[in-house]
């Protein structure tokens, strides 16, 4: 069965966030502030944990795991100068991975899209320019551009829309899903990881990762990070995967 599952009801997080507020004021009315402010903290926690939780499925879908027992590897933030070397250790084990690429970067480097595309793996959605720092906190209108831009980059260089999406760093807030139904994406997050884009000792990052590689994980990678270490740490992955006898697979979507 296909695991490619956009967003049906993207604005569905907004009456429900109305609806609990006036309960709240309900309350509130009813007994008083040292109940009523509880309440409302407590409402604003949960929304900002929707935002920064990668797992997150407050304000739309998320693919965490896939069934079966093949393991998807994606790899962030290219392309790079990385992306060829890791094309080469991909075909060298065997394996398939999706790319989730940066527009901008993907507009300096078309060949290497191209490249990616033709050996054969995927390619996704990563935002137009990747704003590290202010994803989570964008509005209706930049985040939209983000994402159509994006799409309309990695479109016209390869002649396929993707459709995967990954949010910055994990943070999705309400105004991701709504340009994710429109460009059929669907979200992805992950379920292992090792924090390879800031990490530098590849046998902890490989370390981190094994500990959750297992039929069915989807394994967060990075490349073209400023330690030089990125391509070390995805063959130390591969070497544990075979060790485990598990494939690199992508997911299906029919």
């Amino acid at each position: 069965m296909s695991v490619h599952r956009p967003p049906r009801h993207p604005h569905l997080w907004l009456p429900l966030l109305l609806v609990s507020q006036l309960l709240i004021a309900l309350v509130w009315w009813q007994a008083g502030w040292t109940i009523g402010l509880p309440l409302l903290l407590a409402s604003h926690a949960l929304c900002l944990w929707g935002v920064l939780a990668p797992a997150s499925r407050l304000y739309g879908p998320v693919l965490t795991r896939l069934p079966g027992e093949g393991v998807w590897l994606t790899i962030d933030d290219g392309p790079s100068d990385d992306t060829r070397p890791l094309l080469d250790l991909l075909d060298a084990h065997d394996a398939k991975a999706t790319f989730f690429l940066v527009g901008d970067r993907a507009a300096a480097h078309p060949a290497l899209v191209r490249e990616i595309a033709a050996r054969g793996h995927g390619i996704a959605n990563h935002s137009q320019t990747h704003p590290q720092a202010m994803f989570w906190a964008l509005g209706a209108g930049r985040m939209r551009r983000e994402i159509e831009a994006c799409q309309r980059t990695l479109t016209g260089i390869t002649g396929r829309a993707p459709l995967w999406f990954r949010s910055v760093v994990g943070h999705t807030n309400p105004f991701v899903h709504a340009p994710l139904r429109e460009a059929g994406l669907a979200r992805v997050g992950w379920t292992a990881r090792g924090f390879d884009a800031v990490k530098t000792d590849v046998d902890a990052v490989v370390d981190a990762i094994d500990a959750d590689l297992a039929p069915g994980a989807i394994v967060l990678l990075h490349e073209g990070a400023k330690h030089g270490r990125n391509v070390a740490m995805i063959e130390g992955v591969l070497a544990r995967m075979r060790a485990k006898g598990l494939r690199a697979v992508l997911p299906a979507v029919d």
